[in-house]
């Protein structure tokens, strides 16, 4: 394994001190069950690994009037256990406990899984459906992006050296939205998704669609809400033809940004089936 120094930060302000120290390449460190397992295989590309993973600021689940905020530091397990996340946001508290095993979600982060940036993390389509919005910190200030304008590719993000992801927000749900999340895998534990959906929705008193959210995972090349689905559901009673037609979408949707390529064939039945499946639970259960 190569060799590297590493550092604990208390605070915040620490943490972007040491990230910003002149003449070292410094990165942060969470979770580590990415990293880890990299330096084992790589030179890494950093000097010294800075730790927040007990940064008290980066591990806060709070409502703060009308938004949720979630420190970085997070880890999947408290995700999945917070009373509040699985109040207002299921399909996140769903998407963390689906990740990797029990050893996993007690170091993996949130943060983490969104600045590693791999198509197929299992947080990003739960966020991308909740609106969240990802902050990012340095020595100079503070800039925020939606999830699609931090993640600009495989493993490639916004984030600048020197900068760290602190927190997410996201807006609370209007009353009665509920979420879900969804996740294909090639085994039924431990597995990488294979493709992942999220989904939130609300029926008004006659019955009719008037909330839809949908995000696929490991299926677009930034994570994304489908608002063309979306459309086609808002104003509709939740008809097994109408949920059968949103499935139809999301498939047409990806292959219009992705077109077809060798896996096409068996995602583009998948992801119908998983669309429909997960619009059903919060539609109609």
């Amino acid at each position: 394994m190569a060799r590297f120094d590493y550092v604990r930060a208390h605070s915040i302000a620490e943490a972007l001190q040491l990230l910003g120290e002149a003449g070292l390449i410094s990165r942060p460190l969470a979770g580590g069950t990415d990293v880890m397992v990299f330096v084992r295989n790589e030179k890494p590309p950093f000097d010294r690994l800075v730790d927040i993973s007990r940064v008290p600021e980066m591990k806060i689940i709070e409502r703060r009037g009308d938004e949720v905020f979630i420190g970085a530091a997070v880890t999947f397990t408290e995700a999945e256990q917070n009373a509040l996340l699985r109040e207002v946001a299921g399909c996140l508290a769903e998407a963390c406990r689906s990740v990797g095993g029990p050893a996993v979600r007690n170091a993996g982060t949130l943060g983490g899984n969104v600045a590693n940036a791999a198509a197929c993390a299992d947080s990003l389509p739960a966020l991308a459906c909740l609106d969240a919005v990802a902050h990012v910190r340095s020595l100079t200030g503070e800039r925020s992006f939606l999830l699609n304008e931090l993640i600009q590719g495989a493993n490639r993000t916004a984030i600048r050296p020197g900068e760290l992801l602190t927190h997410f927000t996201f807006p609370v749900p209007p009353a009665g939205v509920r979420s879900a999340f969804l996740k294909l895998g090639r085994r039924n534990a431990q597995a990488i998704s294979r493709l992942s959906m999220a989904a939130a929705g609300r029926l008004d008193a006659a019955g009719r669609v008037d909330y839809a959210r949908l995000a696929p995972g490991a299926a677009m090349p930034r994570p994304q809400r489908f608002t063309e689905v979306e459309a086609l559901l808002l104003g509709q009673a939740p008809t097994d033809e109408l949920l059968a037609a949103a499935g139809a979408k999301t498939a047409e949707v990806m292959i219009g940004v992705t077109g077809r390529r060798w896996s096409t064939e068996y995602k583009e039945i998948a992801i119908q089936a998983m669309a429909e499946q997960t619009l059903r639970r919060v539609l109609c259960q």
